[in-house]
């Protein structure tokens, strides 16, 4: 029987599953007919040694004559040696932008924190959006290169970070997109010319803390502050040590205001981190309105950019400083206390190394009671908040 189209109009439909019908003129060429009524042309053939099942086309969207005259043209390209389903896979693969692959590496690295994919997608967004929607193999290493100096010229961290992150979607791509033979569509990294050229920039790591005698006036300055989120939650970065994305995101239901702990899930190490609190925080955290599942939230929602606030500080009591700065404050802090190594990594949330010591030491929480709260009578004494010394009363007649 001939394909035609009356034939196919006149194929039944199947109570369930699909129904087959071949034709009798091109070997291979059918009709795919579903039970949701769908019709469909199809070409069979035996492509290096495998049986594949080619789809031309729906009924309706093409034509039998078009849907058979396909079918001749890929049954000559695979009697000829040829594959038409690696030839189209490869043609779709070859057309996915940094977008779409962006999109899928996020969906793919399950131990990626959410606060990292929303910074790759935003790093790569500022500075390349005009090629999230280009194909990945356009990108060459040239437009690599300029882009990087461009950026560079007023940031050349965040021309590296932005290198880094797209390096780290062209390595994903290159694993993940293959034809039909396991041939990587993306052949090459184009960030790799940075290395070859020694394009990178050199960028110092910041090491800011907010010295002692400058703790004062920065904790006058934050209390001034008229939004109290971003004061509370500046004030527990400097009393806890966290990374400001943990604190961002520290929930209401993580808080253990009776045994006075806070717990952070999302961290950088994949581990929860569970840290005890001093007096000061805990009595800040119980007096702050609850506005939503998070502790630091406005009545617009959860914190965001904090520049205003940070400017604010800087302005009134002189003290420039980042939020990470606030982290290292914390830790020198402990260091001049002698804080025992194992115990600050412990509060700091650091992996113990290669340190064959420290992988027999289980650091409970309350073990970290009695530092954490040196630490909190430290700044709040360097803050004026609490007084440096006992004052005794002098009896004159004495």
């Amino acid at each position: 029987m001939k394909i035609t189209k009356r034939t196919v109009d006149s194929t039944p439909i199947p109570a369930k599953g699909y129904a087959l019908v071949w034709d009798d003129e091109l070997k291979g060429f059918g009709l795919r007919v579903t039970s949701s009524g769908v019709k469909s042309f199809i070409l069979q053939k035996r492509i290096h040694g495998k049986d594949h099942r080619i789809t031309l086309g729906r009924y309706g969207e093409i034509t039998t004559e078009q849907a058979r005259k396909d079918a001749q043209i890929k049954a000559g390209v695979i009697a000829g040696g040829g594959d038409p389903v690696a030839d189209k896979k490869r043609a779709d693969l070859a057309t996915k932008t940094l977008g779409e692959v962006l999109a899928d590496y996020g969906e793919a690295r399950n131990a990626i924190r959410d606060s990292t994919r929303k910074d790759m997608a935003g790093v790569l967004k500022r500075y390349s959006a005009d090629w999230l929607k280009k194909p990945i193999n356009t990108i060459t290493p040239d437009k690599v290169l300029k882009r990087h100096k461009k950026v560079g010229q007023d940031a050349p961290a965040a021309a590296n970070k932005w290198a880094r992150y797209l390096r780290a979607v062209l390595n994903f791509a290159a694993g993940r997109y293959t034809d039909t033979e396991g041939h990587p569509i993306l052949t090459d990294n184009a960030v790799k010319i940075l290395s070859r050229a020694r394009s990178w920039y050199r960028v110092e790591r910041r090491q800011s803390v907010i010295q002692p005698h400058q703790i004062a006036p920065w904790w006058a300055a934050v209390m001034a502050l008229g939004n109290d989120a971003h004061r509370d939650y500046l004030l527990t970065l400097m009393l806890t040590g966290l990374r400001k994305e943990e604190g961002r995101g520290l929930a209401w239901a993580d808080v253990d205001l009776i045994a006075k702990t806070l717990t952070v899930r999302d961290t950088k190490n994949h581990s929860s981190h569970t840290l005890p609190m001093g007096p000061h925080l805990a009595a800040m955290l119980a007096a702050r309105e609850r506005l939503g599942p998070l502790v630091f939230m406005s009545t617009h929602g959860q914190i965001g950019n904090l520049r205003y606030s940070l400017e604010s500080i800087a302005r009134i009591s002189g003290v420039k400083f980042m939020a990470h700065d606030l982290r290292r404050t914390f830790a020198t802090v402990a260091e001049s206390l002698d804080i025992p190594s194992y115990a600050l990594k412990a509060l700091l949330n650091h992996k113990g190394g290669s340190d064959v010591t420290g992988g027999y030491l289980i650091i409970t929480t309350e073990r970290l009671r009695s530092p954490m709260e040196r630490i909190e009578d430290f700044v709040l004494k360097a803050a004026k908040v609490k007084p440096s010394a006992d004052i005794v009363s002098l009896d004159r007649a004495l």
